[in-house]
């Protein structure tokens, strides 16, 4: 499946009209890693990745090469259970294991899409990061759009986070704001494995505010849970006008 993350960058480029080389002077990647990208000869780094899905307005669905415009039909990868009447709140998605949508990147950083809503609130993710690898090639901080919490399941990563490091075991967890530049290092011999909840990362500008003081309450303690704000997120039209699934 990784071929759709260069398809998927390669048709969002071509239609904004943006040529190749004006694309890579504006996101400081080399003319020549793009290309190897949108050809599918190159895997991209995490950080490369969040560089040009942001600068694209690309989502999660499309890199994973899912239709994004059509509802998931019986018998695909997601099944979606009837909404009751007046429930007011989508139905059960159930995602079997042997069918997450999976994409490889540089190092062997793993991606897994788990089940998701389509109001392009929450990117859902299980994420590898075998030993050595990084989500950085070049050593280089990323940073987007959204709010990052992360469940580590096994192994140990590094997490620097602006000039701070920090050594996650397994069974930490963590959040912050995505906009602080960080950088993810698997140093050890083992894998590591977590859970990643990016939220908002699709949400409009004058959104960011209102999921920002939100999701201060948990942080605050003031008896909000994830669950609660993710409703009233929903409620406040936080995902619309986000592009795709995710």
């Amino acid at each position: 499946m990784e071929e759709h993350i260069g398809q998927a960058l390669r048709a969002a480029r071509q239609a904004q009209g943006i040529s190749l080389r004006t694309l890579a002077a504006d996101t400081g990647i080399s003319a020549s890693l793009l290309s190897q990208v949108e050809n599918g000869k190159s895997y991209p780094s995490v950080g490369t990745l969040y560089v040009l899905v942001s600068k694209l307005g690309v989502s999660l669905d499309e890199l994973f090469g899912l239709d994004v415009r059509e509802p998931a039909a019986p018998g695909d990868r997601q099944h979606a259970a009837p909404e009751p009447a007046g429930a007011g709140r989508p139905g059960l998605i159930i995602q079997r294991a042997a069918e997450n949508p999976a994409l490889t990147m540089e190092g062997g950083v793993r991606w897994e899409r788990l089940a998701s809503f389509d109001d392009g609130l929450v990117e859902a993710l299980l994420v590898t990061y075998p030993s050595g690898a990084s989500s950085s090639g070049e050593g280089t901080l990323m940073r987007h759009s959204g709010f990052e919490f992360a469940y580590l399941l096994e192994g140990a990563l590094t997490l620097t986070l602006e000039f701070d490091r920090h050594e996650l075991a397994a069974g930490d967890s963590f959040c912050f704001d995505s906009t602080r530049p960080h950088l993810y290092v698997n140093h050890a011999r083992e894998t590591a494995r977590g859970l990643w909840y990016v939220i908002g990362r699709n949400a409009p500008d004058d959104a960011r505010e209102r999921l920002s003081d939100l999701l201060a309450q948990v942080g605050a303690g003031t008896g909000a849970h994830a669950a609660d704000v993710i409703r009233r997120l929903r409620g406040k039209g936080v995902g619309e006008g986000a592009g795709g699934g995710n």
